[in-house]
């Protein structure tokens, strides 16, 4: 059984037991929360919602708070001595699928 939901405008592949690194919200470690927005459900059958199905939803669990490792951004202007070099962490929130309800 797996199901496809929507958070913060990126769509996500789960099953129960999956571990996802989504973007940073607010929340303490050990909260539940719950996904209405679930765009499809495969339960032996394939159940797609217009655009989410209603009864169905994701319960997840906070597992930890992080950042990702460090990208480089580097940009260069050829022949003009221009150059710009800077890091990026993304900040993100560790979670546990617990239950998929459709």
């Amino acid at each position: 059984m797996y199901a496809i939901i929507k958070h913060s405008g990126k769509q996500y592949k789960v099953s129960e037991g999956d571990f996802l690194n989504l973007d940073r919200f607010e929340a303490e470690k050990k909260d539940t929360i719950e996904i209405t927005d679930v765009l499809a459900v495969n339960d032996g059958e394939l159940k797609v919602g217009a655009p989410f199905i209603e009864s169905a939803k994701v319960v997840l669990e906070v597992v930890n708070l992080g950042k990702d490792k460090k990208v480089i951004i580097y940009k260069k202007r050829r022949r003009k001595d221009s150059k710009l070099k800077r890091g990026f962490r993304r900040q993100y929130t560790r979670v546990k699928v617990i239950s998929i309800k459709a």
